[in-house]
């Protein structure tokens, strides 16, 4: 927390504006949040080292902990560090409920890597680990227009999951057009107003798109 609270520091100290407690509060709880978020793109390295299945397995693993963790915090039983961190990690709805963040963004990795063949189930789950994440973040530090109908989504998030995506996408591949064809559906996704389940909807619906295009 000492450094996302220096973040925001530097943030006040290059812009001029003192950020308001609670919003300062919002961005350090974001930025810890999408730092462990982004943490699922490691997952095709590691799906390319030990295989698909072993990878399905570590996840699902994963999620059944984390779950099992979850129902004991509910419970009033602390885990060491894993209900640290999602208490710490938890936005203000949160709070006193039930986190299902992480348990949906193992399941949009796990259902990437069951639908898709390769590069398809890599760009979706970068997809979700940067599009997401950054359209998280931009909409959060630099967010003003909101979109309508979307649950406060910002037009600044929806063009930082487009660039996040489309440079992923290009870098695997070195098509652009293609690119630019995945990346914008993963910032139309990216907009629908899910919650949590934005998690499996982004991976699902731009690796749909990917396996389309590279047949």
């Amino acid at each position: 927390m000492d450094r996302t609270a220096g973040i925001t520091q530097q943030l006040t100290d290059l812009t001029g504006i003192a950020l308001p407690h609670e919003l300062q509060q919002e961005l350090q709880t974001e930025l810890v949040r999408k730092s462990i978020h982004m943490l699922i793109a490691l997952v095709p390295g590691i799906a390319a080292l030990v295989g698909v299945q072993f990878t399905l397995a570590l996840l699902a693993a994963g999620t059944l902990f984390y779950t099992y963790c979850e129902v004991l915090r509910m419970q009033g039983y602390s885990v060491a560090l894993i209900s640290q961190l999602t208490t710490v990690a938890s936005r203000q709805r949160e709070i006193g409920r039930f986190t299902l963040g992480p348990i949906t963004l193992g399941l949009g990795a796990m259902i990437a890597l069951l639908l898709y063949p390769d590069p398809a189930a890599s760009i979706a789950i970068y997809a979700l680990a940067f599009g997401d994440g950054l359209a998280s973040l931009f909409g959060k530090f630099f967010g003003r227009l909101t979109v309508p109908a979307t649950g406060g989504k910002t037009i600044e998030g929806s063009m930082a999951c487009f660039v996040a995506v489309f440079l992923t996408v290009y870098a695997l591949t070195g098509r652009s057009l293609e690119a630019g064809i995945i990346a914008s559906a993963a910032a139309l996704l990216e907009l629908f107003p899910t919650s949590d389940l934005d998690n499996l909807l982004l991976p699902t619906g731009t690796g749909l798109v990917a396996a389309l295009l590279f047949v």
